[in-house]
């Protein structure tokens, strides 16, 4: 079986993230494996530890600065790494498109049998890009899941409802977002983090990938400031209220 997982750095939750000319100030911060994407990690590496058959992929699209964050997954058991190597995406439907380049350039004329992929990205919540993917591959997708069974070329998978839970039963290939609950993550050793360091990491270029279908013009901080007048009486208060709200109490 070959699983591949999608993984993305984002910005450690201790950085202080400041605005600069309309754009993230990206020189103060520090990036990190996104944490929802452990979850994939941890479930590609129970299951290879399963079956001696498996072959555990990472993949992630960007510049060269995510290497740093390839490592660190590398440490879950990874056997391999494949960076789709181009500028740092602008939006979700590029992601996607540079992932699946990479895949259908490494694996050649078969697709992965298994992609797991975090629930969403922790630095901006969107949660788009395994959709995309599965799109892309042309296979199905099921999100969030909290448990899942293997048995040969089935998959049993368990999401939460609203008051209970759904059994889904799919057929490989498949992608599969993993949601928090599905497992507890590893703490990684210093033995795997060595070996990580020292695993190449391949890079693929990406030249078919998608245009950004949407870009970020411009980022502003909330304005914060707020403002307090004090009245000694009902009747003072009363115009105050119609100036705010209008005379028919229309906001």
């Amino acid at each position: 079986m070959n699983i591949a997982v999608c993984i993305n750095q984002v910005p450690d939750t201790a950085s202080r993230i400041e605005v600069l000319d309309g754009k993230i100030d990206s020189s103060r911060l520090n990036m990190v494996l996104n944490p929802y994407d452990e979850y994939a990690l941890e479930e590609a590496a129970r299951l290879k530890e399963q079956g001696s058959a498996v072959v555990f992929t990472l993949f992630s699209a960007g510049d060269a600065s995510r290497v740093a964050a390839m490592r660190k997954a590398l440490a879950f058991g990874a056997d391999e790494a494949v960076l789709a190597q181009g500028e740092e995406p602008s939006d979700s439907h590029q992601a996607a498109g540079m992932l699946a380049e990479a895949m259908k350039l490494h694996y050649g004329d078969c697709l992965p049998d298994l992609v797991l992929c975090g629930r969403e990205s922790s630095g901006l919540n969107r949660g788009e890009v395994p959709y995309l993917l599965a799109r892309m591959l042309g296979i199905g997708v099921a999100g969030r899941v909290v448990r899942l069974e293997s048995s040969g070329r089935e998959l049993c998978l368990q999401r939460e409802a609203d008051g209970g839970v759904e059994v889904l039963k799919g057929r490989l290939p498949l992608v599969v977002t993993a949601e928090k609950g599905l497992n507890r993550p590893r703490k990684t050793g210093v033995k795997a983090m060595m070996k990580a360091r020292k695993a190449p990491v391949h890079m693929i270029e990406v030249s078919a990938a998608p245009a950004p279908g949407m870009k970020v013009s411009s980022i502003h901080p909330l304005d914060r400031t707020r403002s307090c007048r004090m009245v000694e009486s009902v009747s003072e208060l009363v115009p105050l209220f119609e100036e705010v709200v209008g005379e028919d109490g229309d906001w």
